[in-house]
């Protein structure tokens, strides 16, 4: 008996020593690193708010004063073949795609549905397919709108070097594509609508600026393309590769937010996961391999490259993982276990957080009786996000990893694959499972020992872990 107690004793003693030589200077460095993170955060959303509001603003009076012209607009088809054809760019519509035996005909029918004079239309259907059948009824499809008098070329190629970049770069190499003037770029699952290329043709914008182009549902000019030096395969955001090497080059980008293009959502919890791998990683990664060569542009404004190195890749692509991940799910946790020792000042705690959190939800008002679940869903994935980042800044093993994310078309097609998949063992996320084990265990630590109330949140986010890690997420 003397002796467990004895053990006990040291065992405590030990963990009063590493309590304040290690765990409470660190724990203090974190809060402090993470109110530096939150204020940058906070500053950097509250500027794109204010931008966001004045060119709402901006938008909504080039509308109106456009409503006096709103007959012309919507002329049909036949109008806009019958006049001023001759006038129109010669448009290029690729459509890159892998496998996608459930979506092709919805991209390559809204495609060959545009609104464009024929002889100005291309559409060029880029198909990677390593399964035969599907390959074979891509191209048939493709020779069916010919057949309508379509000028569809469908491209099949031997491999798949440099994925959808790859497939793209070597799409405008051919003869039939060097006249056209503009790229406008689908996936497979997108749908834009019939009168898509006269909208974004015709649209003006009083600010020309620079954002990051998602690679689906844009117009590229050809020149710009060139002169960027192409679609590059060295990172897994191809897309955004190039716009940032276009916007060094001086060129100029224009959102259209109110021309909107129906597309196809991460059908599994799983394929969700990937896709953001994917897209905070890759974002990470880039950024590394072209930080000099930002630096040392001399075609663009101090003032722009700051915006891209420090706004747009800094802060967006890697502060905001790693201040989510590290504040919420391991100081806040932390700071319960060393009751009194390491306090969180409210403005990190709640008032800057909160800020942020309204307006990254003021621009979705119809959702704003989720906020609560997205918040603590946000904040789970963070933990994969934050991973998915340091890979891409230190180049590790995944991050070139391509998964091409699953569709599932239509609706029938989507009630089969949601009964088989449930009917199928998804696993575990073990990560997550463990996080949710060491939140709840705070939570009932400050519930017995605690006076700062943070069992609330606690228990919520564990809740929160445990059903991501059970893979209780997504149509299932």
């Amino acid at each position: 008996m003397g002796r467990g107690v004895s053990m006990l004793t040291m065992a405590r003693a030990a963990w009063a020593g590493v309590r304040y030589t290690v765990v409470v200077p660190l724990l203090h460095v974190a809060v402090y690193l993470c109110a530096a993170m939150s204020l940058m955060l906070f500053v950097e959303r509250l500027y794109m708010g204010i931008v966001g509001a004045v060119l709402w603003l901006n938008r909504r009076r080039r509308r109106r004063g456009a409503d006096a012209h709103d007959d012309d607009k919507k002329d049909d088809s036949d109008d806009l073949e019958a006049g001023g054809s001759a006038e129109k760019p010669m448009v290029l519509v690729q459509i890159p795609m892998f496998n996608e035996k459930q979506v092709y005909r919805l991209s390559i029918g809204a495609a060959c549905g545009l609104w464009w004079p024929s002889e100005k239309l291309v559409i060029q259907v880029l198909d990677d397919s390593t399964d035969g059948a599907v390959r074979s009824l891509v191209e048939a499809e493709c020779r069916r709108w010919a057949s309508k008098g379509v000028r569809v070329h469908y491209e099949n190629r031997s491999n798949r070097n440099g994925y959808k970049a790859g497939a793209m770069r070597e799409g405008l190499k051919k003869g039939y594509a060097k006249d056209c003037q503009f790229v406008a770029v689908f996936d497979a699952d997108f749908q834009p609508d019939a009168d898509f290329l006269r909208r974004t043709q015709e649209v003006g914008s009083a600010c020309h600026a620079f954002f990051g182009f998602n690679g689906t549902a844009g117009v590229w000019r050809v020149q710009a393309l060139a002169d960027a030096g192409g679609w590059k395969d060295r990172t897994t955001v191809e897309d955004m590769d190039l716009a940032v090497r276009a916007s060094m080059r001086g060129w100029k980008f224009v959102f259209t937010g109110d021309v909107k293009v129906r597309n196809e959502l991460p059908s599994t919890f799983k394929a969700y996961r990937y896709q953001q791998h994917r897209w905070s990683c890759g974002p990470a990664n880039l950024m590394r391999k072209m930080f000099w060569e930002i630096l040392t542009s001399r075609q663009v404004s101090t003032w722009k490259k700051l915006h891209v190195l420090y706004g747009f890749f800094f802060v967006r692509k890697v502060v905001a993982h790693l201040v989510t991940f590290l504040f919420y799910c391991v100081v806040i946790p932390a700071c319960v276990l060393v009751q009194g020792d390491v306090r969180l000042p409210k403005y990190v705690a709640m008032y800057v957080p909160a800020i942020i959190t309204l307006l990254n939800a003021v621009c979705t008002p119809r959702s704003w009786h989720l906020l609560v679940f997205w918040i603590l869903f946000e904040n789970v994935m963070s933990m994969h996000r934050s991973k998915a980042t340091i890979i891409g800044l230190l180049e590790a093993s995944r991050a070139n990893e391509w998964v091409v994310t699953e569709k599932l078309g239509s609706t029938t097609a989507t009630t089969v694959a949601t009964k088989k998949k449930k009917n199928q063992n998804q696993g575990f996320h073990t990560a997550e499972i463990v996080l949710g084990i060491c939140l709840l265990y705070c939570a009932i630590y400050d519930i017995i020992f605690g006076h700062d109330h943070f069992y609330v949140y606690l228990l919520m986010q564990s809740a929160a872990a445990f059903v991501i890690g059970l893979d209780y997420v997504g149509s299932q």
